[in-house]
C-alpha cells in the first residue's frame, strides 16, 4: 500500500495517477473539504484525515510500504502559522506517524527553493548548503527547510528509510495556481519579459516528478539521497512565453521589463502588503520575480545518474497539454456555475 498525501494537489495528484498506471495500491489522505471528484476516478482508498491531525494520520499509515509526503502550505504570501502548523508541524507528525506504524520509506517532497535565493549565472546541485540569502518573508522556503531537517533527523533515528525529492516549479494538468495566470496576463497582453529572456528556466512537469519520487520509492540506493527534479531539458525564458503564447492562440510577447525594477516593486508591494495585512498575494513578489527571471540552474543530473530518471514529457507537449487542461477546466467551471444559477432560479 501506498500513502499519497497533498493528494488532491498538483504534484499529489499525479504520484497517484503514475502509482495507478503502474498497478499499485493507493491510499489517499484527505480533508473532508477536500474536491475529491478527480479522485474518485482512480480507483484509491480514502482516509479522511489531516497533516495536523497525528492520530489521523497514523490510522492511514497503518498497513503502507512507502508514504509520499507532498502536504505543505504552498505559496508565497500567506501567514507564518499556516506554514508552520502545516508544513513544519505537519511534517513532523508525518515523521513520527511513518515510524511509529513501521512504514519502509518515505518520499518526502522539499523543493529547490530550500537552497536559497541565488541570483547569480551558478549552477546548484545537492552539494549546495540549504538556506542562502533568505529574506524576511520567505515563509515558503524557510519551512520547507525546517520540514527538510526533520525528515533527515528521523532518518538518523534508523527506523526509517528516507528519499528527498527537490522540485522546481511545477506545471501540467491539474496546475491551479500558475499556469491559468500565465495565461489570462498573455491573452490579455500583459506578460513581460523579465530582462532579455535568454536565462534557463528550472520548469518540470509535474508527471515527470511523480515518476522520479516513484522511482526513490523503490532504488536502494535512493535511501537517505536528496535529488533535484528541476527540469525536463533547456528552455529559456523567452521560449518559454512563446510556446505558451502558441497553446493559448495568442500573439507572442515581445514586452520586457528590467529584473531589478521588478524586483523591487516586488519588495515594495511586499511591505505594503504586511503592513495592511493584505489577505491576498501582492500582483507581484520578489519569489515570482526570482523563479522567472533567475539566472541561477538548478542541476537534476544526480537524479538522472542514480535513478535513471528520465523526463517523459517534453515541453512541447506538457506546455500545450497543460493550457489545455487549463481551458477545459474553466469551461467546466463555468458550465457548473449556470447550472447552479438556473437550480437557484427555480428554472
Amino acid at each position: 500500500m501506498n500513502l499519497v498525501t497533498g493528494a488532491s494537489g498538483l504534484l499529489g495528484s499525479h504520484i497517484v495517477e503514475q502509482l495507478r498506471l503502474r498497478g499499485k495500491p493507493v491510499r489517499v489522505l484527505v480533508r473532508k473539504s477536500s474536491d475529491r471528484s478527480w479522485l474518485n476516478t482512480q480507483g484509491v482508498e480514502f482516509a479522511e484525515g489531516d497533516v495536523t491531525d497525528r492520530a489521523s494520520l497514523e490510522r492511514a499509515c497503518r498497513g503502507c510500504d512507502v508514504v509520499y509526503h507532498s502536504a505543505a502550505r504552498v505559496g508565497d504570501w500567506g501567514p507564518w502559522p499556516e506554514f508552520e502548523a502545516i508544513t513544519i508541524e505537519g511534517t513532523r507528525n508525518v515523521v513520527e506517524s511513518c515510524i511509529a506504524t513501521k512504514v519502509r520509506r518515505l518520499v518526502h517532497i522539499s523543493s529547490v527553493s530550500t537552497y536559497g535565493y541565488h541570483t547569480k549565472a551558478v549552477t546548484v546541485d545537492e552539494t549546495v548548503p540549504l538556506g542562502y540569502k533568505l529574506y524576511k518573508w520567505a515563509y515558503y522556503s524557510r519551512s520547507k527547510i525546517i520540514a527538510e531537517q526533520i525528515v533527515w533527523d528521523g532518518f538518523k533515528t534508523g527506523k526509517i528509510e528516507v528519499a528527498v525529492i527537490r522540485p522546481a516549479w511545477l506545471y501540467g494538468p491539474r496546475d491551479r495556481t500558475t499556469i491559468g495566470r500565465l495565461v489570462e496576463m498573455v491573452r490579455a497582453g500583459k506578460a513581460k519579459i523579465l530582462g532579455p529572456g535568454h536565462n534557463r528556466l528550472n520548469l518540470v512537469h509535474a508527471a515527470n516528478v511523480a515518476e522520479a519520487c516513484i522511482l526513490a520509492a523503490d532504488d536502494p540506493k535512493a535511501n537517505g539521497e536528496s535529488f533535484n527534479c528541476s527540469n525536463d531539458g533547456d528552455i529559456k525564458q523567452i521560449e518559454f512565453f512563446d510556446k505558451l503564447a502558441k497553446a493559448a492562440g495568442a500573439p507572442p510577447v515581445k514586452a520586457h521589463a528590467p529584473y531589478r525594477a521588478a524586483y523591487f516593486a516586488g519588495y515594495v508591494l511586499e511591505v505594503l502588503g504586511h503592513a495592511f495585512n493584505w489577505q491576498k498575494p501582492p500582483m507581484i513578489t520578489r519569489y515570482a520575480v526570482w523563479l522567472m527571471g533567475r539566472l541561477s540552474y538548478f542541476s537534476a543530473d544526480k537524479a538522472r545518474r542514480v535513478l535513471g530518471w528520465r523526463s517523459t514529457i517534453g515541453y512541447d507537449e506538457g506546455i500545450p497539454d497543460a493550457v489545455r487542461w487549463y481551458d477545459e477546466s474553466k469551461r467546466g467551471a463555468g458550465a457548473k456555475a449556470s447550472q447552479r444559477e438556473l437550480v437557484a432560479s427555480g428554472r
